[in-house]
This record gives C-alpha cells, structure tokens and sequence, in this order.
C-alpha cells in the first residue's frame, strides 16, 4: 500500500466518518468518491473493488455503466469488454470487435475483470466479501451492495452512477433501478454524465415520475471573454460553455477536469459555481504517491471543492480528514 495501511486509513477515518462510524449527522465536508471502485488497488468496476474502497473510507462509490444485448445495465466504463475482461479468451469477435452491446448479461457474468496498468487482483489484508469479487456486476448489485456495507460499516455509502450512452432505454433502466431501491432527492445519490442532453432528458422524466434526484454534469472548468465562469461540456463544434446558472436549472452539481492547463480549475469558478447553488467535483485524482497526492488533494480542498474522484482513496480520505481538521 502507498505509506498507509488499511487499518490506519480507517482508524484516521473514524474520526471525522469512520469505518464503522456514523456520519449521517456529521456537518457537510468534502466527499470522497472512489473512482471506478479503488481502481489504482483492484480492478476498476468491481464489487472486490468497491468494497475495498469502502473499507478506506470513501463516502461514494461510482459504476460507469453500459448496456448488454438483452437490455441489462453493467458496471463497466468502456463500450467496450477488451480492455478490463478475459473476453477474448472465452469468446471470438462478434461485429468485427466486444462490445458489451453485443453481449447478453449471461454471457458477461462469465467473464473475469482484471487488472489495469495500476491495479492487481489482492490487497494487503483485505479479503473481499463478495462470492465473485472480480465479475462485471450490474447497477442492481451494486446498489444491493452499497446497502449492504452501508450496514456493514455502520455509515451509509453513496453510490454516484454514470450514464455513460446518451440513450433514453439507459435513462429508464437509471430511474427504474433508483425508483425500485428507494431513492430520492435526500439520498446519498448523484447520477452523472457528460451529456447535458442526457441530464436534462432524466430531470424532466425525474419531475414527471415525482421524484427529482441529484445530478451532477461532467465537463471542464471555462470563462467567457469577460472572464466570467463558465462550465464547457462537449458540443458538436467542440467545447460549449453554459452559465453556471443555467447549468443549476437541472443540476446539483458540476464534475470537473483537474489538472489541465487548457481548463484549470480557479477558486472563482468554484466560488461562482457555490454561488449557483451548485457542488464541485474534481476528476481524476490519480497521483499514487503519498506525499505529492497530499498537495493536490490540498490544493483544490482550499479552493473549497466539495468531491474528488480519487483511484487511490486511501490518500483521498487522509488528505479530507486532514483538511477537515485545519493540518
């Protein structure tokens, strides 16, 4: 582990959320949400994954999903199984390549998720939980099993779903499983996504099914020519910067790209974006080193950035309880 075990990360948590503590009545503090599970220890999008980052002491944890063939939604970031499965040990290229698209969830569960260039398959001292720890689960699993160690750790943990296809059948699948499950806009929720159509398309369905839920649009940090901040999503002609206002018409939130030159992310825009109404999430926080991950974590914890995607959230939750704690 990267200068911190386990045990410590969650002792150190106690104090302000805790493994095994309840933060349901604690003030608001910046969140940590595990990006793709603790993708920099274990395979990204798994519920082996998931639950280590729980154990760390993260606040949310985050499936990407995308659609089988017959219609199932998986937590899986790319369209894609090449990259994070076994797939094509098991099976031959169907329409020239894996698309999950191409896939029945039956076909899936078959496979085995593994490790990226930064993760592995084992911890120090973790033993995962989960039957099959490294599958490809679905968003209904994950739900399951954010309730279940929500129970386990004595703090609910959050889970922070991204429509990664612009599809109203995946918008549908969303709200269906989230209306099944019970949640609502007081949940600890945040469904996310790049696409401004997308979002805006799940808040009028939200509104028509009587139950708005939080939501937070995926982009970069921008300013107009008068320097006034902006949020960039992805257009058709490139980048289309929306006021903060009118992002809020739908949102509760904003995502972020962090360390970018083109787009850096400035304490006006965050205080702007407050102003709105809005949350600030920063992505990706990647940085494996202690030491240096400890100063970027810092860095935008003063800006007062209320979220950070972190692959390693041992780091993530030492630098929010340092922060919380004025060291």
């Amino acid at each position: 582990m990267k200068a911190f075990s386990l045990a410590a990360v969650c002792l150190s948590a106690l104090f302000i959320a805790g493994c095994g503590g309840s933060d349901n009545n604690a003030p608001a503090q910046p969140q940590v949400i595990a990006h793709r599970g603790a993708s920099g220890y274990l395979p990204e999008h798994t519920l082996g994954g998931y639950e280590l980052a729980i154990r760390m002491g993260a606040d949310f944890i985050e499936p990407d999903l995308q659609i089988t063939k017959d219609g199932a939604l998986v937590a899986i970031h790319d369209d894609t199984l090449t990259r994070t499965t076994n797939v094509a040990a098991l099976f031959a290229q169907r329409n020239g390549g894996y698309k999950v698209s191409d896939f029945t969830l039956a076909e899936i569960k078959t496979l085995t998720v593994v490790p990226t260039s930064t993760g592995k398959t084992s911890y120090p001292g973790f033993t995962p939980s989960a039957a099959s720890p490294f599958a490809v689960p679905t968003f209904q699993e994950v739900v399951d099993f954010a309730k279940k160690q929500s129970t386990a750790v004595g703090r609910e943990v959050g889970i922070y779903p991204e429509a990664k296809q612009a599809d109203p059948v995946m918008e549908d699948g969303i709200l269906k499983t989230l209306n099944a499950n019970g949640y609502n806009a007081n949940s600890k929720l945040y469904i996310q996504s790049f696409s401004e159509a997308t979002l805006r398309s799940l808040r009028a369905k939200q509104i028509a099914q009587n139950n708005k839920m939080p939501q937070v649009l995926l982009g970069v940090a921008t300013a107009a020519a008068d320097g006034t901040p902006r949020m960039g999503v992805t257009g058709a002609s490139g980048v289309q910067m929306l006021a903060l206002k009118d992002v809020a018409a739908f949102n509760e939130g904003v995502g972020v790209l962090i360390n970018n030159t083109t787009y850096p992310v400035t304490k006006a825009f965050i205080d702007q974006a407050h102003a709105a109404g809005l949350k600030v999430h920063g992505w990706t926080f990647a940085q494996a080193d202690a030491t240096l991950a400890a100063a970027d974590f810092r860095k935008f914890l003063d800006m007062g950035m209320d979220g950070v995607f972190a692959n390693y959230p041992d780091l993530a939750v030492t630098a929010r309880n340092a922060h919380v704690q004025g060291k």
